[in-house]
């Protein structure tokens, strides 16, 4: 072994071996940001420089006019986009610490508990992550309606509910913890609450991360539970409001600085979460496949 310690794969400290990957990773992580960059400067510039020829890509006198504009818009219907702000900060924190709760639950007994059709339950979560949404569509809404849960917040947070890649990934990494541990604990009087609780939910905290941030932008990002469940206005989430955008700004230059703003908005949350968990997404994708 000790041969290979002057060739790691991942070296601690930088070597000219390197430079090859840098020339290539550098470039490229520059092409991928430029999408970030332009949202930023254009959600960020006054109205002379949209009306700017040949537009210019990085604002040169930056302003929060645009964004202004948008808080103190109202639709046709004299709704204000705080109302839609915060309808979707409602739903999606409710719609992540219930998907986090439920894929936790689901995976740890999964992956744990002996129980007749395990497997099976299973491979139905598996199956479940080739359907796309629009092949549930019907009878997603037939469920919501004999619920009655038509023009309520549960309709829009019950429908995203169902998660199969987050139970996907918590089953696989719960899969990683002994059963010595558990047993362990058991024989010294633990029940099934403190074992799930105090061993096993400090364990898979990169998976939580993980499925917070799939939860996350699932919800945040959805406009159909608006258009299919709500016909309250005053129920609507900002992403279904985007959709909108168009005729309430009007289709012209100045409305694509507020129509910025608006796409910044939605973005910056998926930016911020995901800043905060990349590590620990990076660890669950590493130990989801692993048996």
């Amino acid at each position: 072994m000790a041969s290979f310690h002057g060739n790691k794969i991942n070296p601690n400290r930088f070597g000219f071996g390197q430079v090859k990957f840098y020339v290539f990773l550098i470039p490229l992580g520059l092409v991928m940001i430029l999408p970030i960059v332009f949202m930023f400067s254009q959600a960020l510039k006054p109205l002379d420089e949209l009306f700017m020829f040949p537009p210019t890509f990085i604002v040169q006198k930056p302003t929060i006019e645009n964004l202004v504009t948008l808080l103190s818009l109202k639709d046709m219907t004299v709704i204000p986009v705080t109302k839609y702000l915060f309808n979707s900060v409602v739903v999606s924190a409710a719609v992540v610490a219930l998907a986090l709760l439920t894929s936790a639950m689901t995976g740890y007994a999964l992956s744990k508990k002996k129980f007749k059709l395990r497997k099976t339950l299973f491979e139905i979560n598996t199956i479940a992550l080739m359907f796309v949404p629009a092949a549930v569509t019907i009878p997603r809404y037939l469920v919501v309606e004999k619920l009655g849960l038509i023009n309520t917040y549960w309709g829009h947070v019950l429908p995203l509910l169902a998660l199969p890649v987050g139970v996907f990934l918590v089953k696989q990494f719960v899969d990683q913890i002994p059963n010595e541990l558990i047993e362990a604990a058991a024989i010294d009087g633990a029940k099934d609450t403190a074992v799930f609780l105090r061993i096993v939910m400090p364990l898979i905290k990169p998976a939580m991360a993980t499925v917070a941030i799939l939860a996350f932008q699932t919800v945040w990002n959805n406009a159909e539970t608006s258009s299919l469940y709500m016909s309250k206005e005053t129920l609507k989430t900002f992403a279904f409001y985007m959709t909108t955008l168009s005729t309430t700004i009007g289709n012209n230059v100045a409305g694509q600085g507020v129509a910025a703003a608006a796409a910044l908005i939605m973005f910056i949350p998926n930016l911020i979460i995901f800043i905060f968990m990349q590590s620990k997404v990076m660890d669950t994708m590493a130990h989801s496949g692993l048996k």
